[in-house]
């Protein structure tokens, strides 16, 4: 099975629901579809969709690099051979356009099979629940939001944080008192806090039951963090600060703050790179969140296949697709009351629609 043609188009989709996080505020999405043929007339899907903020990679990057040296080299390659990650890691630093690349790839490779990916990696969960993200919004917006999403049968709520700590901390403890134990509180900083506004984040956390704070402070910080009670650095995510295993590596041989890793396929350069991430988060003791970008639903049933194929996956933060207002993917994975499951179709189980 030989690789005949890859073709890529970009495409931009206005948010249903704006949202606003540290520092930044999104209207819409951009993201490049790759499309991989093969000889016998087969095709897989990927999607590059960067964050720059975190990555340095734009659209603009993920789309000539697709379009350019990518697509040349994979021209003529077997999509089984193992050893092209190695090779394609070497030759594109754009980690959003390579894990297009290898979600295409893999897509193709458990087409072949007939089976869904998760199948081909070795299957570990079936079901978790994702949260769904309420951005940086007033306290009135904050709970309106909450009370559809609750009725919609979402059970744990991710809040935009990261701006100023007391006010912060109102929006979760409003969230709390209205729903109690009926929901789970997690907090995404986004960088958002130095050390005067983490030390006084800390100290406003009783009787929030937060399952966890993402990324409080920058990249750098590091050090900082490992001073803060051990029951504290627990709850730490690790976003930005980690995006591959290499990068995981440097950070425990420093001394990881973090109890929680959120594994993005834009950041580490596809499935087979998050897998490899996921395994060393196992071994060496470190929870998975898994996350998202804004995607389409194919770039969400990839992430979800790979997670439940991980034995370290404890959470999802796979909410990244519902607020496109068009999707240029059908299918993928059923989601009811909050809860996500892989289709029982080969590859990740998407078809394409046209916009």
């Amino acid at each position: 099975m030989k690789i005949r043609a890859a073709d890529t188009r970009a495409v931009q989709v206005p948010l249903t629901r704006p949202y606003a996080i540290a520092g930044h505020r999104f209207d819409a999405v951009e993201f490049v579809i790759l499309e991989v043929a093969t000889e016998c007339g087969r095709v897989g899907y990927g999607q590059a969709s960067p964050a720059p903020e975190v990555t340095g990679e734009t659209n603009a990057r993920s789309l000539a690099a697709l379009e350019g040296e990518l697509r040349t080299w994979l021209c003529g390659k077997d999509p089984s051979d193992p050893g092209l990650c190695t090779e394609m890691s070497a030759m594109c630093p754009w980690p959003a356009a390579r894990a297009a690349v290898d979600m295409a790839l893999c897509d193709l490779q458990a087409k072949a099979a007939g089976k869904p990916f998760v199948e081909i990696c070795g299957r570990m969960h079936r079901a978790l629940a994702t949260s769904v993200t309420l951005g940086q919004k007033g306290l009135a917006e904050t709970l309106a939001e909450a009370d559809e999403y609750v009725g919609r049968g979402f059970t744990r709520l991710k809040v935009k944080t990261g701006a100023d700590p007391t006010e912060d901390v109102a929006r979760l403890r409003a969230l709390r008192q209205r729903y109690g134990d009926r929901i789970v509180l997690r907090a995404d900083a986004n960088q958002g806090y130095d050390r005067a506004a983490m030390l006084r984040m800390v100290g406003l956390l009783e009787g929030l039951d937060l399952e966890m704070i993402e990324q409080p402070m920058a990249p750098g910080e590091e050090a900082f963090l490992r001073t803060l009670p051990a029951h504290v650095r627990r709850l730490l995510v690790a976003d930005e600060s980690v995006h591959d295993r290499a990068g995981l590596a440097r950070l425990l041989g420093e001394g990881c703050p973090y109890g929680i890793v959120n594994i993005k396929l834009m950041k580490c350069g596809g499935p087979r790179a998050a897998l490899a991430l996921a395994d060393l988060c196992a071994d060496q003791g470190l929870e998975v969140m898994w996350g998202c970008n804004d995607e389409s639903r194919l770039g969400i049933a990839a992430a979800l296949h790979v997670a439940y194929a991980s034995r370290a996956t404890r959470y999802l933060d796979l909410d990244g697709s519902l607020d496109l207002a068009a999707d240029p993917f059908a299918g993928g994975f059923a989601l009811d009351g909050g809860v996500l499951r892989t289709l029982d179709e080969p590859g990740f189980g998407v078809r394409p629609v046209v916009l």
